[in-house]
């Protein structure tokens, strides 16, 4: 029997003896994210991936979940840690804005999204709680997409360009220069462009790390941000997409 008094990793299976689900001895952690901007604001796309160790837990994962109507967060890392950050965020941006008659300013929901990631530190450091989030939106005032990353101590950085997050996103870093230099930057793609060579990014990233799921065989969340708001990709333009830029692809998706 495990003895409760003795130090321990933070391992909840460890600590207890049990093994979750039977698979899974840590945390189910999820990858990998991509932000690009694009000629009318932002695509973000995320895998569907969510593993527990060397166990792929869930193939429907929920990464890329918006906060307000101008507002997407991507999430990586640690994925029930992620949802209670997301969770807290939603609420006091709409406490702010009751409260205050008036929208949380970017800068505060910039602010915000860091100080719960500093404050996560210790839970990250024990290896249990880490979380690696971008963060778009589309800034009315400047009428222009906008992606934020963030680091481990919750320092936010803005790109020009692009963001990836994630176990696949070292991967397929150079590949986001290399399509710029040949095919010309993101932020000058239409919408449709932009998609299939994120796409591809992520199908790159998926050949390349276990814990990365790919397009192939589930079709990954994509939404964009405009001066409209947020919207979905429909299904059905993904799965186009899909079938024909990853034609070399014996399996087809499954939805």
């Amino acid at each position: 029997m495990t003895d409760l008094l003795q130090p321990h990793s933070g391992n909840f299976a460890a600590l207890t003896g049990f093994q979750l689900n039977g698979l899974a001895e840590g945390p189910i952690h999820g990858t990998t994210v991509i932000a690009v901007k694009y000629k009318d604001g932002v695509l973000t796309v995320g895998d569907r991936r969510a593993t527990g160790g060397m166990a792929i837990m869930y193939d429907k994962a929920e990464k890329v979940l918006s906060l307000d109507d101008y507002t997407l967060i991507s999430i990586s890392g640690s994925f029930s840690k992620a949802i209670e950050l997301v969770r807290y965020l939603r609420m006091a941006f709409k406490y702010y804005e009751r409260s205050q008659l008036q929208p949380m300013s970017l800068d505060g929901k910039l602010n915000e999204l860091g100080k719960l990631i500093a404050g996560n530190m210790m839970a990250a450091m024990q290896g249990i709680g880490l979380v690696i989030p971008i963060l778009t939106t589309f800034d009315t005032k400047k009428n222009e997409g906008r992606v934020f990353f963030y680091d481990g101590g919750g320092a936010r950085f803005e790109t020009a360009e692009y963001a990836a997050a994630g176990s696949g996103s070292t991967q397929i870093r150079g590949a986001f220069e290399y399509i710029g230099r040949t095919k010309g930057p993101f932020r000058e793609m239409d919408r449709d462009t932009a998609l299939r060579e994120v796409l591809t990014l992520l199908e790159i990233a998926a050949d390349l790390d276990a814990a990365t799921g790919g397009a192939a065989k589930y079709l990954p969340l994509a939404k964009t941000i405009t001066a409209d708001g947020i919207a979905d990709i429909e299904e059905d333009v993904l799965r186009s997409i899909v079938k024909t830029t990853l034609a070399a692809e014996p399996a087809m998706v499954q939805g």
